[in-house]
């Protein structure tokens, strides 16, 4: 059986999104590439034709995958919608659903039970969130976390594939005596050789808009809204892959022995931690290009009781976006909801 697949957006997500369902044989047609203009990309020597969106992008039975770079806001909320009523299965990248009561908000080695045979629309989390989460779900389900306090350090693709181009345009200057910001730049501040601590619009509390979706979005996926979630976001000149610092205050005693031990099993988790050796932790070159969460410097927070900390890094492009659309179309398919 193959199933028909639309990829809605072709930028940085949206190729990637179409690699990627060729790499892991998901049974699905050759994906029929849609945005808001009709043109012709080349990708990997192909030359790839892309529609303007019309509903005769979205046959029943069939998969949408929405990039969430030409699918974000509006055209999610038009087209994502009116695909699902077609009988379309819709993944969709952008924030438009994420908290949506009635939309699951998958990762799928955390809480793919949230997917139904009735499930049409569903939301890909926010690729800081989406790594975090695999790293300390299995902690979560052991001990509980009662608290998080999260930095992030998100590289420059995160914004855009023109924004790695920014950032390298930046260096060349900086290295040829000329700092500064490059006047199309999407950041605040200079990001080569930088780092600047604003993702997203800060509210009336300071919090921006990345860290409200780390927050709100972690205890949806988790389906706990009691823990306490306190994210700092920070942009860092660092091409592909996200890092963090993850603090979790528990509910009950875990050693740090015992949360290798956890994550070592954790599906979707390379655990790359020898207390012998601190400098074979992970970093964002070591998972740029792969599909697994990588966790290390895992250790006991001395500060605080039950207290635990840990490095967790993943390639944002990949399982903080297209990658963790992609299994969850996986998933729907082995539990027989997506063709049927």
């Amino acid at each position: 059986m193959s199933i028909p697949c639309t990829i809605v957006g072709f930028g940085a997500v949206g190729k990637l999104l179409y690699r990627i369902v060729n790499e892991r044989k998901l049974p699905v047609d050759t994906p029929r590439v849609f945005a808001r203009t009709a043109r012709t990309e080349s990708l990997d020597g192909q030359e790839i034709a892309v529609e303007t969106l019309s509903e005769d992008a979205f046959p029943a039975g069939g998969v949408a995958l929405f990039a969430g770079s030409e699918g974000v806001g509006s055209v999610s909320e038009v087209w994502g919608r009116k695909a699902a009523e077609r009988g379309c299965v819709v993944i969709d990248n952008s924030s438009t659903f994420r908290m949506d009561p009635d939309v699951p908000l998958v990762v799928p080695e955390v809480n793919a039970d949230a997917l139904t045979a009735d499930t049409k629309l569903i939301a890909n989390p926010n690729c800081s969130t989406t790594q975090m989460v695999v790293a300390i779900a299995p902690i979560h389900r052991a001990a509980g976390i009662e608290r998080i306090v999260v930095s992030t350090y998100q590289s420059t693709s995160g914004a855009g594939g023109y924004a790695a181009d920014i950032m390298r345009e930046e260096a060349r200057s900086a290295l040829a005596g000329e700092a500064g910001k490059h006047p199309e730049s999407p950041f605040a501040k200079q990001i080569a050789f930088n780092c600047v601590p604003l993702i997203g619009d800060p509210d009336a509390t300071g919090y921006t808009s990345e860290e409200r979706k780390m927050i709100y979005e972690t205890r949806k996926i988790l389906g706990d809204d009691s823990i306490a979630v306190a994210p700092t976001t920070v942009r860092v000149s660092v091409e592909v892959g996200h890092a963090e610092t993850v603090n979790l205050q528990l509910r009950k005693p875990l050693t740090a022995q015992q949360a290798r031990e956890l994550l070592a099993q954790a599906p979707g988790v390379v655990l790359v931690d020898d207390p012998a050796n601190p400098a074979a932790s992970p970093n964002p070159l070591d998972s740029a290009g792969r599909d697994e969460v990588f966790v290390g410097r895992v250790r006991q927070d001395t500060s605080v009781a039950n207290g635990l900390d840990l490095w967790v890094v993943a390639d944002n492009l990949r399982k903080g976006a297209a990658t963790n659309a992609v299994q969850i179309a996986e998933v729907l398919f082995e539990k027989g909801y997506l063709g049927a």
